[in-house]
């Protein structure tokens, strides 16, 4: 079971890029603030970066996990993983009744 979970030295290695781009980003935002308006130039610029990166990071993190359980997964083969083959949502959320 162990194997099909994810380390935080797998999760640095496959972020090193987009944490240098998130860097650079942050750096850009902060140089192109005038002089005495830093936070109210530079704020949006930069939480909009971490955004973006939050997103991708989390869809990255996602994906790893995902491969590596379905790598071992004796039901990986299987159409639908979730719920019924033939779509009927048992707890009724999803079949049109309110």
């Amino acid at each position: 079971m162990e194997d099909k979970k994810v380390t935080a030295e797998e999760i640095k290695a496959m972020l090193a890029g987009d944490i240098d781009a998130l860097a650079e980003e942050m750096a850009a935002a902060m140089n192109a603030a005038q002089a005495g308006r830093i936070i109210a130039d530079s704020e949006e610029p930069v939480r909009e970066a971490h955004g973006r990166f939050r997103r991708q990071a989390y869809q990255k993190v996602l994906s790893l996990l995902h491969a590596k359980q379905e790598a071992f997964s004796p039901s990986a083969q299987r159409a639908s993983p979730q719920g019924q083959e033939d779509g009927d949502a048992r707890d009724g959320q999803w079949d049109g009744d309110d």
